[in-house]
């Protein structure tokens, strides 16, 4: 089992003697709760000593094309995309931090829909888009919401008509795709536009790249951030976004069966409170948290997931530190939202 190879390869070293002495001589052991917070402790030094490469610093330019990634913008911005005319992308993903602010987003007609919006900055390094990953890259996620009844409600050849009507839209879209507007263009110019949605230059990405240091209280919260075990899901490019895994490792954590978990796509109950890990890029500008936006801080939010997916509660002062550390992670504004006015 690979309990027990991981075990054997930290016996010793951390915990190996303590489990002799209690009379386990591997993980298997264990009661099930215990064997999961062995192993998240155990990868969680895995990577604090070996973490050179396990978070990478966002590139200070990504190859896009710009005349493609305007128009999407202007179509990002535009309410008409929706049934009633009064919601657009950017209702839902704000351009001041790609997220929502309120604990689920508000669509056509005054509808609530199911779930908080995650920030669309940075969503171009997920390997997986939405909260289950139904979407599989920016392209099939764009038209999700578009076609959603609770959020825009459109139909797609609505949409056409209106683009076709609007002179100024086929132009644009002569000029970037060489015929009329289509509905797949329309998603291929909303998806490049969020590809360069990226956040460079954070603290913490100058710091990878040694141009500066951090504070001794980021220091220390990036190492409690590796040896509570934070950055066995939360790691790579985006400091997440690259798996799925459950909220409510150790302990339960309540399940709504309207959720979007992978539960509602695979039905297999293994995956019931199995999400994607969300992205820590910007996590200081993002409230409020997780898929229900019931954590309302992110104090609330780190002891919430401290407590039912390490089995640990925060200190004040490692609460202090941890926030001082993650505030490190917020980069800057998208040049493509700051240049140009839709």
């Amino acid at each position: 089992m690979w309990f027990n190879a991981l075990f054997m390869r930290w016996k010793g070293l951390l915990w190996g003697s303590f489990l002799e002495e209690l009379g386990y001589n591997s993980l298997m052991g264990l009661k099930r709760r215990y064997r999961s917070v062995f192993v998240l402790f155990f990868l969680g030094w895995s990577f604090a000593l070996y973490s050179g490469d396990v978070i990478r610093p966002i590139p200070r330019h990504i190859h896009y094309d710009r005349a493609k990634a305007l128009l999407g913008k202007r179509l990002f911005f535009d309410p008409k995309l929706s049934a009633d005319g009064t919601v657009a992308c950017v209702s839902c993903h704000d351009a001041r931090t790609g997220a929502d602010n309120r604990p689920v987003s508000v669509g056509i007609h005054g509808r609530k829909g199911g779930t908080n919006a995650p920030t669309v900055f940075n969503s171009y390094f997920n390997f997986r888009q939405m909260w289950n990953g139904r979407a599989r890259n920016l392209h099939d996620q764009a038209s999700l919401p578009i076609h959603n009844p609770r959020e825009m409600g459109m139909d797609k050849n609505k949409i056409v008509r209106y683009l076709w009507s609007d002179p100024t839209y086929r132009k644009a879209f002569q000029t970037v795709y060489g015929h009329s507007p289509t509905f797949a263009e329309l998603t291929d110019a909303i998806s490049e536009f969020e590809k360069a949605l990226y956040t460079p230059d954070a603290k913490f990405d100058r710091f990878l790249r040694g141009e500066v240091s951090l504070s001794p209280l980021e220091r220390k919260g990036y190492h409690l951030f590796k040896t509570l075990g934070c950055i066995t899901c939360h790691n790579g490019i985006n400091i997440g976004g690259n798996s799925f895994q459950k909220l409510g490792l150790i302990h339960p954590y309540p399940h709504d069966p309207h959720a979007p978990d992978r539960y509602a796509i695979t039905h297999d109950p293994r995956d019931i409170n199995v999400y994607k890990v969300p992205t820590l890029r910007n996590i200081a500008l993002t409230a409020p948290y997780f898929h229900n936006g019931k954590a309302k801080t992110l104090d609330e939010a780190l002891r919430q997931i401290a407590y039912y997916n390490l089995g640990y509660r925060i200190s004040p002062e490692e609460m202090h530190a941890l926030k001082a550390f993650l505030q490190t992670l917020t980069g800057k504004h998208p040049s493509i939202l700051e240049r140009e006015k839709p």
